[in-house]
């Protein structure tokens, strides 16, 4: 590696990123530092076949405007082609309360937790779609959805995506099947769902929900993020244990725990890696402390090889 490689590496360090206060700028670093080169859409293939009209919305490219129709309706409305129609990515981020463990850990070593990378992971995503071409909206949720933005394609709407995810607070525990039932209703013709989650919920009602996602054709992707702590379980001595989303605390020897944990831990990341295969969602475990353009250029590579192949990527 050069030292101009080895330069640029270091600004996807979690670390580093984790020092850079504003999302937006977050994105921008991280996505113009690896996908310069890259001119194809990774989400899907371009089309410029007219597919209707639908009526202007404030931040929409005003380059679509079909100027003809507004000179007999006096109406703005939009051109919209069939790579338009297609090219919806909706980046759904779980906002709850687990997304936020060990904030004040996280935030005494300058490293990004659960929610703040998931964060800067779909502000990358919906830059990257919005810069190609392609459109992005937004979906945070908890029990509830919480803040909602349609797919659109201007810059105007990166700025209201990484407003609502900056601005959004840890709340309550998460209900997936509620969730992807209103993330579906929402999502207008097929598209691709991005879903950002730590998952810490019952697996059968999670993978009902996205199985519901994928009954109305829709391309989904889950990235699963978890911290280190909770995938390496590196406590020892006597700790207590604070409950998050109506979880009590527990007090005890770390040691003892230690085993059963990781056991537990490997079988349920085994059920839904296998839940995600069998419905075709690509499915990627995240660590907070990997590397955010090896995990962009993994998922990036997979749409890539997928769409040379005309199929939608496997789970992985």
């Amino acid at each position: 590696m050069t030292r101009n490689e080895d330069d640029a590496r270091r600004f996807f360090d979690p670390k580093v990123i984790a020092r850079i206060s504003q999302l937006d700028v977050r994105a921008k670093t991280v996505v113009e530092g690896f996908i310069t080169g890259m001119h194809r859409s990774p989400f899907f293939g371009h089309s410029v076949e007219f597919a209707q009209h639908r009526e202007y919305v404030r931040g929409d490219d005003l380059r679509h405007l079909d100027w003809k129709v507004w000179s007999k309706t006096d109406k703005f409305y939009i051109k919209q082609y069939e790579a338009e129609t297609n090219l919806r990515a909706t980046m759904v981020v779980d906002v709850s309360e687990s997304m936020h463990y060990g904030v004040d850990k996280h935030k005494a070593a300058g490293t990004l937790n659960k929610y703040e990378y998931a964060s800067t992971a779909a502000a990358c995503l919906a830059y990257l779609a919005v810069k190609q071409g392609d459109s992005a909206g937004l979906i945070s949720f908890d029990e509830d959805i919480r803040a909602q933005l349609p797919a659109r394609s201007s810059d105007v709407h990166l700025d209201g995506i990484a407003q609502i995810l900056h601005t959004s607070k840890p709340k309550q525990k998460t209900d997936p099947l509620k969730i992807m039932r209103k993330v579906a209703e929402a999502a207008h013709g097929r598209g691709m769902i991005v879903l950002f989650s730590d998952l810490l919920t019952d697996r059968e009602p999670l993978l009902k929900g996205l199985e519901m996602l994928r009954a109305r054709r829709h391309d989904v992707m889950v990235f699963h993020i978890l911290d280190d702590d909770e995938v390496n379980f590196p406590f020892g001595g006597t700790t207590k244990f604070e409950g998050m989303e109506e979880l009590p605390q527990l007090l005890c020897d770390p040691k003892a725990l230690r085993d059963g944990y990781l056991e537990a831990l490997e079988e349920y990341l085994v059920e839904v890696r296998r839940g995600c295969s069998k419905l075709g969602i690509d499915y990627s475990l995240v660590k907070t402390s990997d590397y955010m353009d090896a995990v962009l250029s993994k998922f990036l590579h997979k749409r890539m090889a997928a769409r040379a192949g005309g199929k939608a990527p496997a789970s992985g």
